[in-house]
């Protein structure tokens, strides 16, 4: 398998962005956003992914700061996948975070979709709108071309609720974009081809 590295930049009037992703890194991360809840989310990303990961980000305000994170780390990681011969493609996982319980399912299938049920206390979570991590979500999945299911099954802390949703992702993406050896270069759909 080739080496499966991309990255991207992105001007606007209301941001500045560039990302840099390896899918087969070992968890290192340099992140600068801004905002200190999310680089702690983005983070987890990397850290429990074994992506390696450098954002960088600053904007007009919060909401299009992680939109346009969102926007560039979802296409920079469609990129890096390449024809996503010989990868797993689906996977899921569970993961607690203290009195907090998330589930992610992707499927790496060429499709942006998103649902995500998670109910949040507050509105906000340090400098962070909660609604923002539902919003990164989505926007994350449209762009990375990829199907993704996310659940808060049981949880108090707001910090804690997001959190497991963000390590979850990072597992689950993690499981679906590793090679599957049987596969060799086969691309895992009955099509033969999965769009990019």
């Amino acid at each position: 398998m080739s080496e499966r590295r991309a990255s991207i930049k992105r001007d606007t009037k209301e941001t500045t962005v560039s990302v840099e992703i390896n899918i087969d890194g070992a968890g290192e991360y340099e992140i600068r956003t801004g905002l200190r809840l999310f680089d702690h989310l983005l983070t987890q990303l990397a850290r429990h992914g074994l992506f390696d990961l450098k954002i960088s980000a600053n904007g007009s305000d919060d909401h299009h700061v992680v939109e346009d994170v969102a926007i560039c780390l979802g296409r920079v990681f469609n990129q890096a996948l390449g024809e996503k011969e010989g990868i797993t493609r689906m996977a899921h996982s569970v993961v607690p975070m203290d009195e907090a319980l998330a589930m992610v399912a992707v499927d790496l299938g060429g499709r942006g979709y998103c649902q995500i049920e998670a109910a949040f206390g507050s509105e906000t979570m340090s400098e962070l709108t909660t609604d923002l991590v539902r919003h990164f979500l989505e926007s994350f999945a449209i762009e990375a071309r990829l199907n993704l299911h996310g659940r808060v099954l049981s949880g108090v802390n707001d910090h804690h609720k997001a959190e497991a949703l963000f390590k979850a992702l990072a597992r689950a993406l993690d499981a679906a974009s590793r090679p599957e050896p049987r596969l060799g270069r086969k691309v895992p759909s009955t099509k033969g081809v999965i769009e990019h």
